[in-house]
């Protein structure tokens, strides 16, 4: 993710052509005219022109989560994600979102083996059975524990500013203890890089790039 600056408005100085009394003066050509939406883009942390990427970034990335259904919705996407890139997740989350119930941890928690096959033929996902059966188990675990509450206590607000993408870590101190306590409670695919992904993703730390302009926001 790096983020990318809006172009500046510019122009190139026309001098006037010195002009014969006996022929007529050339046109003078203007420099081209930027349109708005060019000249108001605003600074991200990663360049694209996806719609559905750009909504994720303003909208939602790095933005408060709370609620032990949606904080295992995202820890289950996040999961699925390990290994793959992050936009073919957020295409197929509607597709998520149907085949497990809502992201409700009760419902996935009561799934059996016909659900695991049912979602193992489900196209509209990632038909990964580890993935899938660790997402049941996952949803198991989370009966016996807050979820939002246990994943919360390793906010840190006060996280630097990142400059560049390389400045953000992949994991952190933060993130081992939580995977290593998620780990405690029976989670699974819950190495201490996915759970940095999720705690940069539902705002446990800040990793908006200094001159990203969602960074202010939150």
């Amino acid at each position: 993710m790096d983020g990318r600056r809006a172009p500046r408005k510019g122009g190139v100085a026309v001098s006037e052509p010195a002009v014969s009394p006996s022929i007529s003066p050339a046109p003078i050509l203007s420099a081209p005219i930027l349109s708005a939406p060019i000249l108001s883009e605003r600074v991200r942390c990663w360049p694209t022109t996806a719609p559905d990427y750009i909504a994720y970034h303003d909208e939602e990335w790095g933005r408060p989560v709370t609620g032990d259904d949606r904080v295992f919705e995202r820890l289950t996407l996040e999961a699925f994600q390990s290994g793959l890139s992050w936009i073919t997740i957020l295409r197929k989350r509607e597709n998520f979102r149907a085949a497990f119930a809502g992201f409700s941890i009760p419902a996935v928690a009561a799934f059996g083996q016909a659900d695991v096959d049912r979602l193992l033929g489900d196209a509209g996902i990632i038909r990964n059975r580890a993935k899938i059966e660790a997402a049941v188990a996952n949803a198991r675990a989370a009966l016996d524990v807050e979820l939002s509450d246990l994943v919360w206590r390793y906010a840190d607000p006060s996280s630097p500013a990142p400059k560049t993408l390389a400045d953000m870590p992949a994991q952190t101190s933060a993130s081992k203890a939580l995977a290593k306590e998620l780990k405690s409670h029976g989670f699974r695919f819950v190495g201490p890089i996915t759970v940095y992904s999720l705690m940069q993703a539902i705002g446990l730390v800040n990793d908006h790039l200094a001159d990203c302009w969602t960074r202010e926001a939150l």
